[in-house]
């Protein structure tokens, strides 16, 4: 078998391209072919159609993987052609994007390293620096991405997080169906979200959303409302939860001011088990947790108010659900808790907008799964100083399209 031979079986090239030439360089870290198009030079990018040669441009070069620590180059001159539909143009490279100075298979090995490691490990595996490895990897999801468009909305889930030391934030918009990222937008104010339903979505499309989750960010409720007309607004069942735990925390925290260090050492560790729901506690923290009805009466009677409002999320006829909700309400009014009478408020304020959770049970567990994915990526990277790279980050991760396989099957060799 002839070395050229070789090389094409050995790198899985057979049916991409011919090798003219090949030579070792780098004091053999490096291996450099000559290459041309297999059967399907001088083709048109756009339609496909073969054009007259009409210039050979200079020499090109693009890097392929790496393997067994040397590192493959392509060296081809690409023809100028005149094609029937689109005139003077450069042919397509069959291995390579347009005016990209890497393969596809180096693209789709470095989209999966990107999804599973740091940008730093990545970049040593595949033998390039760190700034270049972003460089690439952003210009390939924005190739990737450009022109796509988001269909088949109907459930969506609206969220805020940072990216920068907790003082820069983004709006994330989900598909509470698919559990997917469609839209990462810089701010969390009305700009932020109202730039998603007016530029990424058609009104068309903003009358086929039927459902909305979100907290109580009345930024959001009021953007939902306004341009969804189709659509049920549910906030969102851990955020009301969030709520009524940190008001009964707040009740723990206004006894543990009254009580002297000493006095104090009974709640110690308290905190964690009021917060349990009533299904995973244990005889022996519900027997600790009963004991406060003599030791401390307040704290017994908010974590009773709060295990009793857990029966609200399990009715599944409305009606039933706005009866015992008016009946807590009015207990826990009566109770002299402050921090929950603060919550009953809160409560009342946006109870249509909670009580639609009986019929549709939509929630945004699905955007907070998501996020704690979004977290892990910020936290292996240290964090983000743009939003660019940060979205870059989140649409290959957890994005509503899978970014490594728009390669094509026959250039991903993982």
């Amino acid at each position: 078998m002839y070395s050229n031979q070789f090389i094409l079986k050995f790198l899985r090239l057979s049916k991409l391209l011919r090798i003219r030439w090949h030579y070792f360089g780098g004091h053999g870290r490096e291996l450099h072919l000559g290459v041309k198009p297999y059967k399907n030079g001088c083709q048109c990018p756009h339609c496909q159609r073969r054009g007259r040669i009409l210039v050979i441009a200079a020499e090109r070069c693009w890097r392929d993987l790496r393997i067994c620590g040397i590192t493959v180059f392509f060296h081809y001159q690409p023809r100028v052609i005149d094609c029937p539909t689109h005139g003077r143009i450069q042919e397509m490279i069959p291995w390579a994007a347009s005016q990209s100075h890497v393969t596809y298979r180096f693209e789709y090995v470095m989209l999966v390293y990107a999804q599973i490691m740091k940008a730093k490990a990545a970049a040593a595996l595949l033998g390039v620096p760190q700034s270049t490895f972003s460089n690439i990897l952003h210009r390939t999801i924005n190739r990737i991405r450009k022109g796509h468009h988001i269909r088949g909305l109907r459930k969506i889930g609206v969220d805020e997080i940072s990216y920068h030391k907790g003082k820069k934030y983004a709006t994330l918009v989900y598909d509470l169906e698919t559990s997917r990222v469609v839209w990462v937008g810089k701010g969390k104010g009305s700009d932020a979200i109202n730039r998603f339903f007016t530029k990424e979505l058609s009104a068309y499309q903003r009358k086929q959303i039927r459902w909305a989750s979100c907290d109580m960010c009345r930024t959001y409720i009021t953007a939902i409302q306004e341009h969804c007309p189709n659509a049920t607004l549910v906030l969102d069942r851990f955020h009301i939860v969030k709520a009524l735990n940190a008001a009964v925390d707040a009740v723990r925290k206004e006894e543990w001011n009254k009580l002297s260090r000493k006095e104090g050492q009974f709640l110690k560790g308290l905190r964690w088990l009021l917060f349990i729901h009533s299904a995973n506690r244990t005889k022996k923290q519900t027997r600790l947790l009963n004991q406060l009805k003599k030791s401390n009466y307040r704290i017994y009677r908010a974590w009773v108010l709060k295990d009793e409002f857990e029966q609200f999320w399990d009715y599944t006829y409305p009606g039933a659900a706005r009866t015992f909700a008016k009946a807590w309400m009015t207990t826990a009014l009566k109770s002299r808790l402050e921090p929950l009478r603060d919550f009953v408020k809160m409560f009342k304020s946006h109870f249509e907008n909670i009580i639609t959770y009986i019929e549709s049970h939509v929630t945004n567990a699905v955007a907070e799964g998501i996020n704690r994915n979004v977290k892990i990526v910020k936290n292996r990277a240290s964090g983000f100083y743009n939003l660019e790279s940060f979205a870059d980050m989140i649409y290959l991760t957890v994005g509503d399209v899978d970014i490594p396989a728009q390669i094509h099957a026959r250039f991903r060799t993982l």
